[in-house]
């Protein structure tokens, strides 16, 4: 969408505002409103020069010292807002530091273009594709509560297991599923449908191609709405969306959506398996004769990922909770192997009725995941098994949760807290920082904000530490 067609937009919808969106660091957008005619003064010079903010604002991003930032809106991304009162357009931003011109080094979008600039600089390629799948609950309501006193955390939901012997206006129907027993029953006993088809509903008017959405395998109200893959940044621009019309449909719904990891405590967490492939003038790099029809190059793009995976765990599993979910046994990919049929393996070569479709998924990132950022680092890392020829070794084809305890300790793990993540981000970067892609001052700001998170944690006293050693 050029310019011209953003006024045109404007004018026939009668709009009132512009939504300027950016995404954060941890992930969340942010958002800033001006009135329609200011774009419409004069609208190139408006896309010209953007629109001024406070950077210092932003956890993680300039001091005070610098903070002024531009927001330079993507005219190819406007589409009309469909929860304001008042006709707005929304666009996604870039953020561009003033001082010389550029992408701002800590921008997530800019991060996600100039991964998609190194890689054509590369010559290994021209497009990457990703096609993420982020799962989520949905639930009638939460409470918590932390301080001096405490602390608690209450789920309700009335499709929940536990749920069954509660009393509710009008009765308890007793059509739920049961633990891992979500995937996927007809209602009354998915109660998600018709919620889920009001998110489907919006995404494709605001032109997101969906291709399926189902209940998960949790309790509780876990769900999935899988849309389509296209390349880098524009699936990053999708996934914020989606996130934000599944909070919004569930709120008008007087529901509350989640993309936190683990929630819920002895059921399924939420992952983000994130499909991926590399193409070069039209051709799918991937599709090859060799394991599950992948091509070498493939390969390589494996080796990448698992060598830096622990790296890849503090972008790609971002949260103290994200590690609640990467236990054995929950369908978490712990193991850093490669299969085409065995989903304890941490990437899987789906099944595809074409070379064209070849691709791998990586199954270990979870939706708390800033997408711009987490489809950027494991493209990072495939190109550095690309360009090293880092060979993953054999297909693990044997369920990895069972296996016998002299073969167990021969596969690797992903990293068992964010910390630990981390740590290994800390000693394993410079297959990030090629091109300029990201910048060892970017890893050290998100190591300082990342760590804050693991020293609240570390410092708050847990309910279950009760249970454990209160007695003691």
């Amino acid at each position: 969408m050029a310019v011209a067609d953003v006024v045109k937009l404007i004018t026939e919808n009668d709009v009132k505002f512009i939504d300027l969106r950016f995404t954060d660091t941890r992930g969340k957008e942010q958002h800033v409103s001006i009135p329609a005619h200011v774009l419409l003064d004069d609208p190139d010079a408006w896309f010209e020069h953007g629109h001024a903010f406070d950077g210092s604002s932003i956890a993680g991003w300039k001091g005070i010292q610098a903070s002024d930032m531009l927001l330079m809106a993507d005219p190819a991304t406007a589409r009309i807002d469909p929860f304001y009162d008042e006709p707005s357009v929304f666009m996604h931003c870039d953020v561009i530091d003033p001082a010389d011109g550029k992408g701002y080094d800590r921008d997530p979008r800019s991060i996600a273009k100039r991964a998609e600039a190194y890689l054509k600089a590369s010559g290994l390629g021209d497009t990457a594709y990703f096609g993420p799948e982020p799962e989520f609950f949905i639930f009638d309501s939460v409470t918590w509560g932390t301080d001096m006193s405490g602390c608690f955390v209450k789920i309700q939901a009335e499709e929940a297991a536990w749920a069954s012997a509660e009393e509710f206006e009008g009765g308890n129907m007793g059509h739920r599923p049961g633990i891992k027993g979500g995937y996927f029953p007809v209602p009354p006993v998915d109660s998600s449908q018709d919620i889920r088809s009001a998110m489907v509903l919006l995404l494709e008017e605001l032109g997101i191609p969906v291709e399926v959405h189902h209940h998960e395998v949790a309790t509780a109200g876990q769900n999935e709405i899988g849309t389509r893959f296209s390349t880098l940044t524009q699936r990053a621009d999708w996934t914020q969306i989606l996130k934000y019309v599944v909070h919004n449909v569930a709120h008008s719904y007087g529901k509350t959506a989640t993309f936190m990891p683990k929630p819920i405590v002895g059921d399924n967490g939420s992952g983000m398996h994130v499909h991926q492939s590399i193409w070069k003038d039209g051709k799918n790099l991937f599709a090859g004769d060799g394991y599950a029809g992948l091509s070498e190059t493939a390969l390589y793009y494996i080796g990448g990922i698992i060598k830096h995976a622990k790296a890849l765990n503090a972008i790609t599993n971002p949260g103290t909770n994200s590690y609640k979910r990467l236990v054995p046994h929950y369908e978490a990919p712990v193991k850093l192997a490669y299969s085409a049929k065995n989903r304890s393996a941490s990437i899987r070569i789906p099944h595809v009725a074409s070379p064209k479709g070849r691709r791998i998924e990586a199954r270990f990132p979870d939706p708390l995941a800033n997408p711009y950022l987490c489809f950027s680092a494991l493209l990072m890392a495939g190109l550095d098994g690309i360009q090293n020829k880092i060979h993953p070794g054999d297909a693990a084809d044997k369920n990895l949760y069972d296996l016998p305890p002299e073969e167990d300790k021969l596969i690797p793990t992903v990293c068992a807290s964010l910390d630990e993540a981390l740590a290994a981000l800390d000693k394993d970067r410079e297959f990030l920082t090629r091109g300029g892609v990201f910048s060892n001052d970017w890893i050290d700001a998100y190591i300082e904000l990342k760590m804050q998170e693991v020293n609240l944690t570390r410092m708050t006293t847990h309910p279950v530490e009760f249970a454990m050693y209160y007695s003691l």
